[in-house]
């Protein structure tokens, strides 16, 4: 059917008048000229549709999000201790039983993505005023430091042949036991927890600033001795792990925080730079994934979310890193320089994929999770301009928040993955609603998302979303 010039003019108005009802959105304005309107007049204006939601969400619809993946998580991570023969719980935990283990759920309660977790319950506890987060983190943190005061002697006295429900994180072997698990007990215990976390500190704290194999210039590194004459090969001897900025360099810059040694803080800037240097490609604005000392080349496999695990070590070090650190400048300047480089390769729907420069491979959820967090953050602390960041931050949320179901499980999660030679590797790795390592992502990212949309305006502007005032 064919519309004169004026029908399809009011029709548009009226596709528009939702738009018009925001109190911050702006039109083009109106043509001076008098008279009926031309063929092509307020066609800038028809109604898109996006595959991702085009918007700010306002805090009580990220809350909605958030609720729902609390909710799921809630369910599915009992903390409890049972007897691992007869199922009952064990009531006593001040004594060692070796037939306790924790209660099985959906994931794990001391792996490093929970870790991560913790530390996102805790952000959407403060962002939310919503108890209810606060408190899943500190009842499972008081669980651990019982169940660290009454399991540690035994395991620390006989570590070969000790049981105990905690058992990798009372007797570490590498970052993913400790650090990120350490980074939580750390920021908990500054904004206030009433756990004693002095054992669980002293233990995690002690591993990764102490104990983890370093190459010769105090790079934290895989690929370390192996205690029979050999070394670990997973993957490779003296290798680096972009992931690792994350499993251990927050935890140095917290430790700082928390005792005043100036030691964590320069140990913390040091590990920045010196994975960067090593890493970072400038011309690309991205780090690679995996670094094998002694090779000419380096495998250069842009890995998201290894990208993630960077860009989220380094606003939580410049979180307490103070201004005057001889080496604040040059963390925030790569910090800036991560950010810019992630900024371009950001998909039309709002993610970014799982080999970042290849857009042959699928778009993954965890990586635009803890790049939202971090680039939201960044805006927050005045790190990066407001408006040019905000809006892409709001909507690689939008995308976040499409991935997370009715039930609260978080779709296309990339599953655990170490590093690897070539691109097939990595493009098929499968994703899986189990995969533990999107949902404190998530929580992290909503957080800062509410944050931010608290702190800034965000509206259409002549129909693209922009940032608007304070």
């Amino acid at each position: 059917m064919n519309m004169n010039p004026t029908t399809l003019r009011s029709a548009l108005l009226g596709a528009l008048l939702p738009l018009a009802l925001q109190a911050s959105a702006q039109q083009a304005p109106a043509a001076q000229e008098k008279g009926p309107a031309a063929g092509d007049a307020m066609l800038h204006a028809l109604t898109v549709t996006y595959p991702t939601p085009y918007k700010a969400m306002d805090a009580a619809e990220v809350k909605a999000v958030l609720d729902r993946v609390f909710g799921y998580l809630d369910r599915v991570t009992p903390a409890e201790v049972i007897n691992k023969t007869t199922g009952a719980p064990v009531a006593d935990l001040s004594r060692p039983d070796p037939e306790a283990v924790l209660k099985p759920g959906d994931f794990r309660l001391t792996s490093y993505e929970w870790g991560v977790t913790y530390s996102g319950m805790l952000a959407a506890g403060a962002a939310t005023g919503d108890r209810r987060y606060t408190d899943y983190a500190v009842k499972r943190h008081q669980m651990l430091a019982q169940l660290t005061k009454t399991y540690y002697p035994t395991v620390h006295a006989d570590p070969q042949h000790s049981a105990a429900p905690i058992k990798s994180f009372l007797n570490p072997h590498a970052l993913d036991d400790a650090g990120a698990l350490c980074h939580s007990f750390l920021r908990a215990k500054l904004a206030g927890s009433p756990v004693d976390y002095t054992q669980m500190i002293s233990i995690c704290g002690d591993f990764v600033t102490k104990k983890e194999y370093r190459l010769k210039d105090g790079t934290l590194a895989r690929g370390g001795p192996d205690g029979k004459g050999g070394f670990k090969m997973r993957p490779l001897q003296n290798t680096l792990w972009l992931d690792d900025m994350f499993m251990g360099v927050p935890t140095m810059a917290y430790l700082g925080k928390t005792t005043g040694d100036h030691r964590y803080y320069d140990d913390a800037a040091r590990q920045v730079l010196q994975f960067s240097k090593r890493m970072f490609n400038p011309k690309l604005g991205i780090y690679m994934h995996g670094y094998v000392e002694g090779l000419r080349d380096h495998p250069e496999f842009h890995w998201a979310r290894a990208n993630g695990w960077a860009v989220m070590s380094m606003v939580e070090v410049l979180e307490v890193l103070p201004k005057d650190h001889k080496d604040y400048k040059a963390v925030l300047e790569q910090l800036r320089a991560h950010i810019k480089g992630l900024a371009s390769y950001q998909t039309k729907e709002g993610f970014w994929h799982q080999l970042i420069d290849r857009p042959d491979t699928y778009q993954e959820t965890s990586a635009t999770a803890i790049y939202t967090y971090a680039i939201a953050r960044a805006v927050n602390r005045g790190y990066v301009d407001a408006k040019m960041y905000g809006p892409m931050a709001n909507l690689a949320w939008d995308a976040v928040a499409s991935k997370v179901t009715d039930k609260g499980q978080i779709e296309g999660i990339c599953v655990g993955t170490g590093m690897a030679f070539d691109p097939a590797f990595y493009s098929y790795r499968p994703t899986s609603v189990l995969a533990a390592h999107g949902y404190g992502p998530t929580l992290l990212a909503g957080a800062e998302i509410i944050e931010m949309n608290k702190k800034f305006r965000f509206g259409l502007n002549d129909s693209a979303l922009m940032y608007q005032g304070q």
